[in-house]
């Protein structure tokens, strides 16, 4: 199996122009790294917008971002974890990311638990509830993911939450800031080795009105060893995954089961 991180530099506010960035990053990836049916696609937080607070003017309320997810799921055949800014009644509304099956269903949408207080998210956007996983892949190949926001990175609970409803990758969508570069590698390399567990982080790169991006999208492997990493330029991540490597690990040096103040009672 493999998993595509799509590095992209968003059109601010102008989810058509980063529908194509998709569709185009998509039909460049050539050769052993080509898209196949089964794999898993991860885009960047909020990749039809970018980190905007204009929630009038991004929110999904046509469905448009779903549409064009479910669409682009069936047409790859790929597990596609995306992100939309939904608003259902509320004062604020939910930064999310939906995940389609490669038959271009719907079967999760997680909800940033985590706002960006320092960036003034809460201002806009309420905190989702729960943790949630969804499944890649079939027989000894599967994996059980995670999905996580950005912001949520800083927070281990969450990661150690999903782990203990049986999480063995994490995929985290960010739009992370240039100045804390440092702390996005050194916080995916943790979350991976605290959870043994691989972790996928795609980050936007490029700029937007207010901020720059530096990309270091990255995939860990669950002994924190870090199996591919892009620079600060658009492109796509493609790094195969194995599954097996997880379980091996988890039962060889099995640290996971000593957790003691986050039980596995529900």
């Amino acid at each position: 199996m493999r998993v595509h991180l799509f590095q992209m530099s968003l059109d601010w506010e102008d989810r058509h122009k980063n529908f194509d960035r998709v569709e185009r990053l998509a039909g460049e990836i050539a050769g052993p790294s080509a898209i196949r049916r089964g794999d898993l696609v991860v885009l960047p937080e909020l990749f039809d917008s970018g980190f905007s607070l204009n929630t009038d003017r991004t929110n999904d309320d046509l469905g448009e971002t779903l549409a064009f997810l479910a669409r682009f799921s069936a047409q790859t055949g790929c597990v596609v974890q995306g992100g939309r800014t939904v608003r259902d009644g509320s004062e604020k509304a939910l930064n999310c990311a939906p995940v389609f099956s490669g038959a271009g269903e719907l079967v999760a949408e997680y909800a940033k638990v985590h706002p960006f207080s320092f960036g003034r998210e809460p201002e806009k956007f309420r905190g989702g509830e729960s943790v949630l996983t969804y499944g890649w892949g079939t027989g000894e190949e599967a994996l059980t993911v995670c999905p996580a926001i950005c912001y949520d990175l800083r927070f281990p609970e969450l990661f150690r939450l999903g782990m203990l409803k049986g999480a063995e990758a994490f995929a985290i969508g960010a739009n992370w800031p240039r100045p804390r570069t440092g702390h996005w590698r050194a916080l995916a390399i943790a979350r991976a080795i605290e959870n043994q567990a691989f972790v996928f982080a795609v980050n936007r790169c490029g700029e937007d009105p207010h901020l720059g991006y530096d990309g270091n999208s990255m995939v860990v492997g669950p002994t924190g060893d870090v199996l591919g990493e892009l620079g600060d330029a658009e492109g796509v991540l493609s790094v195969e995954v194995d599954a097996e490597a997880v379980r091996s690990w988890r039962a060889a040096f099995p640290a996971w089961r000593d957790v003691r103040l986050l039980g596995n009672d529900d």
